[in-house]
């Protein structure tokens, strides 16, 4: 299994919305390197969902039910389906993640502004246990 961050404007797309529909198109990613990621997410992969903006927080958890395809409007990118896993007891914020020494090298910390990352399974694991402290 892997691990993953997906990135998201909580104004466009948030944790709640994945929530009420119960499943996810993840698409609309026009970066090089996030397709990449995006092309490596198989079925059962579970991956964190983040709020940029002002938020700027690990909410919650999703399962990819779907592995990437070609988006139908634009074949040359990329989506996956989604459904929701579980919220966080807390969410995880940026400050605590940077903050956190064991998670230093976390793709979040390093290149913060990609919108598809691998975690570690180290670090997925980490990042759900600082949601367990408020």
């Amino acid at each position: 299994m892997n691990y993953w961050l997906l990135k998201t404007e909580p104004g466009t797309f948030s944790w709640n919305d994945l929530l009420r529909d119960k499943k996810a198109v993840w698409d609309g990613v026009r970066n090089f390197q996030a397709r990449k990621n995006l092309k490596e997410m198989k079925k059962g992969d579970l991956a964190f969902i983040y709020h940029t903006g002002d938020e700027k927080a690990i909410i919650g958890t999703s399962i990819v039910t779907h592995e990437a395809y070609p988006e139908p409007k634009d074949p040359e990118w990329m989506a996956v389906n989604l459904a929701p896993e579980k919220a966080l007891k807390n969410p995880v914020t940026l400050s605590k993640v940077k903050q956190d020494k064991s998670l230093q090298q976390m793709v979040l910390v390093r290149a913060a502004r990609l919108s598809v990352q691998p975690v570690s399974a180290t670090e997925y694991q980490r990042v759900l246990e600082l949601s367990n402290k408020p």
